[in-house]
């Protein structure tokens, strides 16, 4: 049995770790929203031209992750750029051409169709095109001898071999 004492102290240590998580947890938060980017918008318009810049241009450090999303450093400047060129009253493809010329095609979600990037689109076609005319092929190819011919032949020599 639990004395007295120690029963307080028991309490008083699960408090003490109770405000110490309370703390941990309301600096992790205040730190996460410290490491957002604030940016004003003058219209509703510019916001949502800004929202969908970010979500198409694509991280070259994280490369499966659009900037919006994307926490490297690289993604922070990328996201401030774009606001500092909508805010310079740039279009939303002269700033996506802006970001290609400094980072490639890569960094756009929505890569143009050249002949580098042809063979990625008709590729695969091809190659289901060509499986299928090696696939047809080998069903339409007739056996070589009739299987009844065959059949007779090896029960004439099943019957010799018994006599």
């Amino acid at each position: 049995m639990l004395s007295n004492t120690s029963s307080h102290g028991l309490v008083f240590f699960k408090a003490t770790m109770l405000s110490v998580f309370t703390l941990l947890f309301m600096l992790s938060a205040f730190s996460i929203s410290a490491a957002e980017d604030k940016f004003s918008f003058d219209t509703p318009a510019h916001r949502e031209s800004f929202l969908k810049l970010t979500a198409e241009l694509r991280c070259p450090m994280c490369q499966n992750q659009n900037i919006a999303d994307s926490d490297a450093m690289i993604a922070h400047d990328m996201r401030r750029k774009v606001y500092a060129l909508l805010k310079q009253g740039k279009t939303e493809q002269e700033v996506i051409d802006f970001m290609k010329s400094r980072y490639g095609d890569f960094v756009h979600y929505q890569p143009p169709v050249t002949a580098a990037t042809l063979w990625l689109w008709a590729g695969p076609v091809l190659f289901i095109f060509i499986a299928l005319i090696v696939v047809v092929r080998r069903k339409s190819v007739a056996p070589p001898e009739d299987m009844a011919a065959k059949l007779a032949k090896a029960d004439e020599m099943l019957g010799r071999e018994k006599e």
